[in-house]
């Protein structure tokens, strides 16, 4: 059995739902890179490269390319926040990301990039179906989470408001489409959310603490 087999089989069963390895190890991934988001440590960002390439094996090998794309996406976004923490990032006192709020001007950029690049995506899955088994919510998800981190690469409190906002879509569509894991998982990261909210939103009024902005 190769890796990619193996990443598709079953874990285990839990309340009659089939967990898979590929959707247990990937999110677990997952919440550790929002762990390290919270703490704004720069390891936030291979973390989420490497659960977007476990999802994208997992997805590509079982000929979901709808799915296989969209973690492309999430890949591409995760390198580019890598190097612009790397390269482009002015840090606080202890090392990690110096964080600040969006200006009115970035909200509506984000704001309005969300609405349209979900209408264009579900727009794309309506019209070939098989790219998603349900297309709006999908769409929102998938964009949501772009947008999400996008703000996080720029060091943006919004960062954390665009997962929240995933994760009232992600966690009731994950339970009804028989996803249990990922719909466990989701409720985790409101929690993860809301705590890395409140640091990140009272590193803000420690400015002589953050230095310069993102």
């Amino acid at each position: 059995m190769n890796a990619a087999s193996w990443l598709n089989s079953e874990a285990f069963t839990v309340f009659g739902q089939h967990i898979k390895w590929s959707d247990m190890i990937g999110n677990i991934i997952g919440l550790i890179a929002l762990a390290l988001g919270w703490r704004r440590s720069i390891w936030t960002w291979p973390a989420q490269l490497l659960s977007g390439v476990i999802l994208l094996v997992a997805f590509a090998s079982a000929h979901l390319s709808g799915s296989a794309g969209k973690q492309l996406v999430v890949i591409v976004v995760a390198l580019w926040g890598w190097w612009s923490w790397n390269c482009g990032r002015q840090q606080a006192q202890d090392g990690s990301i110096a964080v600040r709020f969006a200006t009115w001007r970035e909200r509506g950029v984000l704001i309005g990039g969300a609405a349209l690049g979900t209408l264009a995506v579900g727009g794309l899955f309506t019209a070939f179906p098989s790219l998603s088994w349900d297309p709006w919510p999908d769409a929102y998800i998938f964009v949501g989470t772009v947008v999400a981190m996008y703000a996080q690469a720029r060091g943006m409190v919004e960062f954390w408001f665009a997962w929240l906002l995933v994760d009232l879509v992600g966690v009731p569509l994950n339970f009804a489409n028989g996803f249990a894991f990922s719909g466990f998982v989701y409720i985790i990261y409101g929690a993860l959310v809301l705590w890395g909210m409140r640091d990140w939103w009272l590193r803000t009024r420690t400015p002589a603490l953050e230095g310069a902005t993102a």
